[in-house]
């Protein structure tokens, strides 16, 4: 399972997203993620025009939403403004089967 976090330096909700992601993984005994920059121009193309934070497995994005048109800070439509562990956690059960 490929886990990707999308972020960009400066973005507010980058952080809390990275510790919800990190309890989740724990959660769901995995260990690793990838963490990319999306500004950073070394950074694939295709992982561009997402906002920040953005949890992607398997290339999906776990909030089920589609790649916008352009960076900027995101924030999801529930407490905190990033997913919680249990939404996180939900989706990588989800997508182990």
């Amino acid at each position: 399972m490929l886990i990707q976090l999308l972020v960009f330096e400066g973005c507010p909700m980058a952080e809390p997203a990275r510790e919800n992601l990190k309890e989740a993984l724990t959660t769901c005994g995995i260990d690793t993620f990838e963490e990319i920059d999306i500004l950073d121009s070394k950074s694939p193309e295709e992982l561009r025009g997402w906002g920040s934070p953005t949890i992607l497995v398997n290339g999906q994005d776990i909030s089920g939403h589609k790649k916008g048109g352009g960076v900027s800070c995101r924030i999801y439509n529930m407490p905190g403004g990033v997913p919680d562990v249990q939404s996180i956690v939900n989706s990588l059960r989800n997508n182990a089967q």
